[in-house]
């Protein structure tokens, strides 16, 4: 039986990201499925590191052409920390890609996007958190932001009740489903974690299409390695929350990739949306703890549905 949320149609759907590191093979595959998703958006680009150099611009762009015309409106992601002269040149040419909006993941990417008068998506790394922030966004070229990723449902709806206030018309995106993203580094910690220099990595990252879960000496998975990036343990799943998302005045949101079960996930959130989520269900979508503390303003590897992550 559905739970009695209300349907919240109105409520896009989209596929971030890939943010591990997969083979062509694989993005080719998994993208060819995407296209049938019942998702309106999907951003494509990689995000974490630089050395990652199987996918060029130009495949990004071949694959978000194929997804055009499959009806998907694709978004093209910047790198989130940009580390050289080399990354600054890979940056213009994403920004200056002239078919694709770009997602601003950093305040280069917003300056090179806001100087040339094209519109840009804010990603949530930016850290936008008041309204003040978003009006200046919004006059630089800003048609579309992400929330940071550990605000609360509390905060969030204040936050969007203010910027109605203020005329910001851009929509919300909030990271729905996936490890969440907590930080970037400029050293590899899955590279050290093999023993290798990060110039030097031998691309180790790539023998984990999920991550390297690091565990306390509790045993607790805490955190998910990739690379110079750190994720959480757990997988946040918000599909409880796609109604009350929608009635507060979010626009879209964002599920993550994984490299199985993904068209579950997306068929699940679909259902939800549409007022067919069935109850009780506290079970991760597939293989993997699930978290949503953040979004309840507790800490946030807690799952309000089934207790504290163990």
């Amino acid at each position: 039986m559905p739970t009695s949320s209300s349907p919240s149609s109105s409520l896009q759907l989209a596929l971030g990201p890939v943010l591990f590191y997969w083979t062509r093979e694989h993005y080719a595959d998994f993208y060819r499925e995407a296209a049938d998703w019942p998702v309106e958006f999907v951003t494509l680009g990689e995000t974490v590191c630089s050395r990652r150099r199987d996918m060029k611009l130009d495949d990004w762009l071949g694959l978000g052409r194929e997804l055009a015309q499959s009806g998907k409106r694709v978004v093209l992601a910047s790198q989130t920390l940009i580390e050289s002269e080399a990354d600054l040149r890979d940056l213009r040419k994403l920004c200056d890609n002239g078919e694709f909006t770009v997602e601003a993941n950093d305040q280069s990417a917003v300056q090179r996007l806001s100087a040339a008068g094209m519109p840009f998506v804010a990603g949530a790394a930016l850290n936008l958190y008041n309204p003040a922030t978003l009006a200046v966004l919004a006059r630089a070229g800003m048609q579309g932001w992400q929330a940071p990723v550990e605000m609360s449902r509390s905060d969030l709806a204040r936050l969007l009740a203010d910027c109605r206030e203020q005329g910001i018309e851009a929509p919300c995106e909030v990271f729905a489903y996936g490890h969440l993203p907590l930080a970037w580094s400029s050293r590899c910690f899955t590279a050290r974690r093999h023993q290798k220099p990060k110039d030097r990595c031998r691309f180790v990252c790539q023998k984990y299409p999920q991550g390297l879960a690091l565990r306390s000496q509790e045993s607790r998975e805490v955190f998910t390695l990739n690379g110079i990036q750190t994720l959480s343990g757990a997988c946040q799943d918000l599909r409880h929350e796609v109604g009350d998302m929608a009635g507060m005045g979010v626009g879209i949101a964002r599920l993550s990739p994984r490299p199985e079960g993904m068209a579950e996930v997306v068929s699940a959130f679909d259902a939800a949306r549409r007022g067919a989520l069935p109850a009780p269900d506290p079970l991760a979508l597939v293989d993997a703890e699930v978290c949503d503390g953040y979004w309840h303003g507790r800490p946030g590897m807690d799952n309000t549905r089934g207790g504290a992550a163990p």
